[in-house]
């Protein structure tokens, strides 16, 4: 997943990573509020989190084209394993290209 500063981020990048195979699906989630540290100071912003649907397999490579893309200094890229879910969900994950 990853956090991105407006709705025009977050479509370039969610299309992006699907038309080049580095993601199946990018749920594009509005309203989020981040507060964090950040340069000595406290930061409240609006945000998108991106939930990005991809195989682990795919990670480097989304990794390295999310810091190409990505506006901020330091972006937010993290994985949370899959531990279970419906079968054929996540084989069309494993399949989509």
């Amino acid at each position: 997943m990853t956090t991105c500063p407006n709705r025009d981020t977050a479509q370039t990048l969610a299309k992006t990573l699907v038309e080049q195979n580095l993601a199946a699906c990018v749920n594009i989630i509005d309203g989020v509020r981040s507060v964090y540290k950040w340069n000595g100071g406290i930061q409240d912003d609006a945000e998108l989190l991106l939930l990005i649907k991809s195989p682990v397999e795919h990670f480097p490579v989304l990794r390295d084209r999310l810091l190409e893309l990505h506006p901020y200094e330091l972006p937010e890229i993290v994985t949370v394993p899959v531990t279970d879910g419906l079968a054929g969900y996540l084989d069309w994950i494993l399949n989509s290209k």
